[in-house]
């Protein structure tokens, strides 16, 4: 049976998987507030520069990290390290995280379970599965019920620099929501919680795919107009692609939603608009992938999200055109003008069925699915004086 650690009221131990750019701002986010962090890393050489130095000679190289932050590594760390631990936060890529939860998971102690977060953004190639459902699988029910997602419009640069950011804090459990929002607030970072983890799932991974949309736009040349239309029928897309999922179409409104769609679809300093703006500029994907220097999840993503629109039968031109782009080999002005001669439709319009894939994944979570009220929008009630 889970149970909760107890949450100190003084600084926390926390430890976070993954030592790329936004797992490097997060530690010195939580760092500055004073909690102790630990940093692992599968690389010896960031490990011993980072302890050294107190500072990362692959992200973010120019900060300097507050001296309470350990890197930690590269075997994984011990069941009794682990057990000392009030949080543990991941933030690796999608596609690695299912084999870092099966090695996790014989360290977990479900009695005293430590406060699990998740901020990597993505689908799993092959199963289509969101981290919900990886976590489900790798760790059970029980725990995946309880973990937390952060999500929202927020670059490590700025974070680390201390520029005024927002995010949502989501969780099927309200207690566990309440606690990172906590862990994580201070004047500089605030947070709002969630009760639709699928939705902010879908939201991080899918505003991706519009990301590398709107950087083709601006490599192609196009200017403003075509950016907001990007972004606008983006966002009309993804709440299709989420409400036709079973998530609150309430969610893609959010900061998880439009605010992190924004942000990556208008800034070079977003990977993934990096990919699109590359590929609009003429390069191949391939030579794209060999030199950005990290990971660009929309990519990957984009399979995942082809599959689930072509389940779900929601029409979703601009993320299936970016798709035919990365894997088919479209060529980007084709697609734009495919997009744009397609015939006038209904600006907006929600799908006719809603639900059957977060039903399966809420019924494999041990969660109620037959109320007349759905979880997302109990949690949010229960909120509304925030």
């Amino acid at each position: 049976m889970y149970q909760a650690k107890q949450q100190s009221s003084g600084p926390s131990k926390v430890l976070i998987f993954g030592a790329g750019n936004f797992g490097s701002c997060l530690a010195s986010h939580l760092g500055d507030s004073q909690h102790d962090v630990y940093m692992w890393a599968r690389e010896e050489n960031i490990i011993a520069h980072f302890n050294k130095y107190h500072r990362n000679p692959v992200y973010l190289k120019d900060h300097a990290f507050p001296e309470n932050i350990t890197a930690v590594g590269p075997a994984p760390p011990s069941k009794e390290f682990i057990g000392g631990m009030d949080v543990l936060l991941f933030a690796i890529p999608t596609q690695f995280l299912r084999e870092n939860l099966r090695t996790l998971r014989p360290k977990l102690n479900v009695d005293k379970m430590p406060l699990m977060i998740f901020v990597n953004k993505g689908i799993e190639i092959g199963t289509h599965a969101l981290t919900l459902e990886i976590i489900a699988d790798t760790c059970g029910p029980e725990i995946a019920k309880a973990v937390t997602f952060i999500s929202g419009p927020s670059f490590a640069k700025e974070i680390v620099d201390r520029q005024p950011t927002s995010v949502s804090v989501a969780s099927f459990t309200e207690a566990e929501a309440d606690k990172a929002a906590v862990l994580f607030h201070q004047p500089h970072f605030r947070c709002y919680t969630n009760g639709d983890p699928i939705g902010i799932e879908l939201s991080g991974a899918l505003k991706n795919v519009y990301a590398i949309a709107a950087g083709m736009s601006d490599g192609m040349g196009f200017q403003n107009n075509t950016r907001a239309m990007i972004i606008t029928r983006g966002l009309s897309e993804l709440t299709c692609i989420g409400t036709a999922y079973g998530a609150s179409p309430l969610t893609f409104l959010g900061l998880a939603g439009v605010g992190d769609l924004f942000l990556t679809c208008s800034s070079p300093n977003s990977r993934n608009y990096t990919v699109g703006y590359r590929l609009g500029k003429g390069e191949s994907l391939d030579e794209i992938m060999k030199t950005l220097g990290s990971v660009a999840e929309g990519v990957t993503t984009a399979k995942g999200a082809k599959t689930i629109i072509d389940d779900l039968g929601v029409n979703a031109p601009i993320a299936s055109s970016v798709y035919d782009v990365l894997y088919n080999g479209k060529d980007t002005r084709l697609a734009v003008r495919e997009l744009m001669e397609l015939p006038p439709s209904r600006e907006l319009e929600l799908p006719p069925t809603a639900g059957k894939p977060a039903r399966q994944l809420m019924r494999k979570l041990g969660l109620e699915v037959d109320s007349p009220v759905p979880q997302w929008q109990t949690m949010q009630t229960s909120q509304a004086s925030l």
